[in-house]
């Protein structure tokens, strides 16, 4: 058992204010295996009059001493970078193969992109005009993230934070919490100045509603729900803080006729049950052509089956369970409401995988003959959960596409690449994937509608950190 009840407070691990435990599960297991402390309102007013103070000094630092400090943080996490995975296996489920391929990655990746876009960025500029543009950092930033790729959304976060001179208090979530203390010993290792980072842990309706709503934060960056991001639109608005949001989405992955099939719908449905289908961006509405649609079902079906379902800890490319007992139950809920609205079962259905009775663990799902009035078309799932809608006509599939209140990615598969640029560029999405193209660090990820605003990564992610200062000279 790992006791891990310090915050890190003024460059320093310290002891929360009011005792209050809570037990880190590893989701495979349903043990726990670490102890942390829940914070208060307390604990963010110290964090914050550190960041605070911290600012005053670091926020006049150049870019070379930031990038200084940047590139012994990637050189420290490198080194660390197994521990890294090991962590977020333990306690997020991720299989350990995915953790070290993908989830510890996006922390070298997101560095190392960052790095380059601060390296390329104009902090002052001379307009056409002669006015000149100066771009200043925010001030102290409230960081909320989630548990689904936390280090990934850490990195998103407090990485552009450290660019560009501002300061934060992290708040990660209480269910993966113990990579974001094993970060933060990376950033104190690092040699940042005292204040400019700090994490308290605890929970949304305590630590998440008393950093987006306290008077000295001047942003708010949140990843999670909807709901939870609506939240914290309405803290911070007593405050007229910057809120940006990174959210839910139900992300269609349209599929025409002349699409690869074979290639492109397996490797689709290999696409939704990545992290155990625990990606806002995933591909988890498949809207496929009617003329090959019953091909690409018997293609889904067959892929679907040989999904595996794994303990984590094994090397390989099965699927672990998903992150609590929280999560297993919306997703449960979730498959019997799509049995239960006449969806047809090709993969998977309600309860657990034979041989998995312990863990919360499910089973891999594809439903075929869905409409996208159906709550599994509607709603963000969060598990390895699939649905199959055909279309005739490419209006009709641009308009299923967009009939959801999200927007965060969408996908077209075709072989016809002027189709790909015409239906991409009308789908209400913050980012479209063509045919398998992956999102590559330092591009921008973010969303339309209730997916969000704001954009993280690369140039676009500095800027968010950053307020625009217009001197108008004789």
């Amino acid at each position: 058992m790992l006791i891990k009840r310090d915050f890190y407070i003024n460059g320093a691990w310290v002891p929360p204010l009011k005792a209050n435990d809570l037990d880190v599960i590893n989701p495979a297991t349903e043990k726990p295996v670490a102890v942390i402390s829940m914070g208060t309102a307390a604990d963010i007013d110290r964090a914050v009059a550190a960041a605070k103070t911290a600012f005053q000094t670091y926020s006049r630092t150049s870019v070379e001493e930031r990038l200084a400090l940047l590139e012994k943080l990637l050189a420290i996490y490198k080194r660390r970078y197994d521990e890294m995975a090991k962590t977020i296996t333990l306690e997020l489920g991720a299989p350990i193969t995915m953790s070290t391929q993908q989830q510890a990655d996006v922390g070298v990746g997101h560095l190392q992109g960052f790095i380059d876009a601060l390296k390329a960025l104009h902090m002052r500029e001379e307009l056409p005009n002669g006015d000149l543009l100066v771009r200043e950092p925010i001030g102290v930033c409230g960081l909320i993230t989630p548990w689904n790729w936390p280090i990934n959304q850490i990195a998103l976060k407090v990485v552009p934070v450290l660019a560009t001179g501002s300061t934060c208090v992290l708040k990660p979530s209480e269910f993966t919490p113990l990579n974001a203390l094993l970060y933060a010993e990376m950033v104190d290792e690092a040699g940042f100045p005292a204040g400019v980072f700090n994490l308290v842990n605890g929970d949304g309706a305590t630590v998440g509603a008393a950093l987006s709503k306290h008077k000295d934060v001047d942003m708010m960056s949140f990843t999670g729900s909807t709901r939870a991001g609506i939240a914290v639109s309405k803290d911070a608005a007593e405050t007229v803080k910057r809120v940006t949001l990174e959210l839910g989405g139900k992300s269609p992955n349209i599929v025409f006729e002349d699409a690869d099939l074979e290639d492109r719908v397996a490797g689709s449905v290999l696409e939704c049950f990545n992290n155990s289908g625990q990606s806002c961006d995933a591909p988890t509405r498949m809207l496929v052509q009617r003329s090959v649609y019953d091909k690409a079902v018997k293609i889904a079906e067959a892929t679907g089956r040989q999904a595996q379902v794994g303990d984590p800890q094994e090397e390989g490319d099965h699927i672990g369970p998903l992150v609590s007992h929280i999560q297993y139950g919306r997703v449960q809920n979730l498959i019997e409401a799509g049995i239960s609205e006449g969806a047809r079962v090709l993969v998977g259905g309600a309860g657990k995988p034979e041989g998995f009775e312990t863990g919360y663990f499910v089973r891999p799902t594809i439903f075929a003959d869905v409409r996208n009035d159906m709550r599994i078309a509607r709603e963000e799932v969060f598990g390895p959960v699939l649905s199959l809608i055909p279309f005739d006509t490419e209006e009709e599939a641009i308009a299923i596409a967009n009939d959801t209140p999200y927007g965060l990615a969408a996908y077209v598969q075709t072989g016809d690449a002027k189709r790909a640029e015409r239906v991409a560029s009308r789908l209400k999405a913050g980012m479209v994937h063509i045919n398998g193209g992956p999102h590559r660090y330092g591009s921008p990820f973010g969303g339309y509608k209730q997916s969000g605003n704001g954009r993280e990564g690369g140039k676009f992610g500095l800027e968010d950190f950053l307020e625009v200062k217009t001197i108008h000279r004789p």
